[in-house]
């Protein structure tokens, strides 16, 4: 009769195993490669490293000239009358005829002149600065340190959601561990309660072991049903990193590994010179000097180089003095030099370089500042993961020592020397024990790798 009423949960466990079991397993390597090529974070960032590469090209440098094309057409048109003398009608005596307003009345075949002129005119010219005082040549060496520092600024941006996504990953890595344990820590209560059964149908125990066994089992099944929930919101945060359906299912990869010991101290001595941020500041060091350098190009002159190639087609049309079509076809071209020099320019050149000084003294101060900090980061990184291996290491001999008191404590039970109390403690240690070595395993390898991140070799091990 107890047996089936813990049937529905029995059958649950067991589709929710058989799920597991059909799933498609999401290993770490895969993981990595979804998130490169899937997650939106870092899409962005290396749409910024592709902008910054082609700001540092030759065609945004200035070294090249600059041509311009320029062409004309225009038509016009001139009507006129000329009226010469006997143009004008007169009488049989010969005299003029006036209309009313007393002006001679022209003939009516008087000359209309209709004039006509298109004129066309095409022009190259060519602008080519050949000293700019050095601007442009720090400028490309500025541009060119930008592009460095984008990549760097990539790079950091796949540090982090390298860790984001491993620390999504290895929570459900260790509720997944959570999960085995609460099942089978529900089958054995399951057993005790059967055995709890028949000891009171043979009259060996009273009802209340078979109660306490009912209410565990109770206990025992809500926390299943919980971690399995836990596992379903984490397995969908989990997708937001991979940018994957929310309703993917998979299961994760549960195998740690640590790095060799000789090789992370390797890692840690070099980490100054690997960090993101370090390198970060080194850049922005050199991008400040570039621009105070080429901030001091406006004291010095400027050389320039000019040339054009020009074409003009004027077509007058005839006219009553000049007959025949009057054409004026005309090709030109030129090449000179300018040079100037701004003397003075009302002291905006000596602000500008007496800015740029002052930003590059305060990013000096700041990368002292950084690599104060990048050295504690690293310290306290190293402390912190050599704490938690070891905290991993206790908690893993003690689930040895709580496995070996719950084996003696179900032998004490079934000779009747402990009550069900008892042997529900030493379960209930047991549990604690697991549920507590897993969360050091996978706090331990989170450990590790915020260390390697800060020692600029995330990207570089296998994880």
């Amino acid at each position: 009769m107890m047996q089936k009423n813990y049937l529905p949960t029995l059958v649950l466990s067991f589709l929710f195993t058989c799920s597991l079991l059909s799933q498609e397993l999401l290993t770490k390597q895969e993981a990595i490669r979804q998130t490169l090529e899937n997650n939106l974070g870092i899409l962005i960032a290396e749409n910024n490293v592709e902008i910054a590469e082609n700001n540092k090209s030759l065609l945004n440098s200035g070294f090249l000239p600059s041509i311009t094309g320029t062409a004309g057409a225009n038509y016009q048109r001139d009507d006129s009358t000329f009226e010469f003398p006997g143009q004008f009608l007169s009488d049989e005596e010969g005299n003029p005829i006036i209309d009313d307003a007393g002006n001679p009345v022209p003939r009516p075949d008087a000359d209309l002149y209709k004039a006509e002129a298109q004129r066309y005119n095409a022009r190259i010219t060519a602008d080519y600065v050949l000293f700019d005082g050095l601007g442009r040549w720090y400028d490309m060496k500025r541009l060119k340190e930008e592009y460095n520092l984008s990549s760097l600024q990539a790079r950091e941006t796949l540090e982090t959601t390298i860790l984001q996504l491993f620390s999504v990953y290895f929570e459900a890595a260790r509720i997944s561990e959570n999960i085995t344990v609460l099942e089978q820590t529900y089958q054995n209560t399951k057993n005790r309660l059967q055995r709890a059964n028949y000891s009171f149908e043979f009259g060996q125990v009273n009802k209340l072991d078979v109660l306490n066994a009912e209410v565990d089992l109770v206990n025992d099944s809500i926390n299943v049903m919980n971690e399995r929930q836990l596992l379903e919101n984490t397995l969908r945060d989990l997708n937001i990193v991979l940018n994957a359906d929310l309703e993917k299912k998979f299961v994760v990869d549960t195998t740690i590994t640590f790095i060799n010991e000789l090789q992370l101290e390797d890692f840690t001595a070099q980490g100054e010179q690997n960090n993101v941020r370090m390198l970060q500041a080194n850049s922005n060091m050199t991008i400040n000097d570039y621009t105070l350098q080429s901030a001091k190009s406006v004291f010095l002159p400027t050389v320039g180089l000019t040339g054009f190639y020009g074409w003009n087609l004027n077509q007058n049309a005839p006219g009553p003095f000049f007959p025949g079509v009057n054409v004026n076809n005309t090709r030109n071209f030129g090449l000179g030099a300018t040079l100037t020099w701004n003397l003075f320019d009302g002291g905006r050149g000596i602000t500008q370089v007496k800015n740029a000084k002052i930003l590059l003294e305060s990013q000096d101060a700041l990368q002292n500042q950084i690599e104060l900090e990048v050295r504690r980061d690293i310290a306290n990184a190293r402390g912190d993961f050599q704490n938690r291996l070891k905290v991993f290491e206790l908690q893993q001999q003690n689930v040895i020592t709580a496995t070996d008191n719950y084996k003696r404590s179900n032998e004490r039970y079934k000779l009747g020397q402990i009550t069900s109390v008892e042997l529900r403690q030493a379960q209930i240690n047991l549990l604690n024990a697991q549920t507590s070595r897993n969360l050091a395993k996978y706090n331990a390898k989170l450990a590790e790798l915020q260390l390697l991140q800060l020692t600029g070799q995330l990207l570089n091990v296998s994880i």
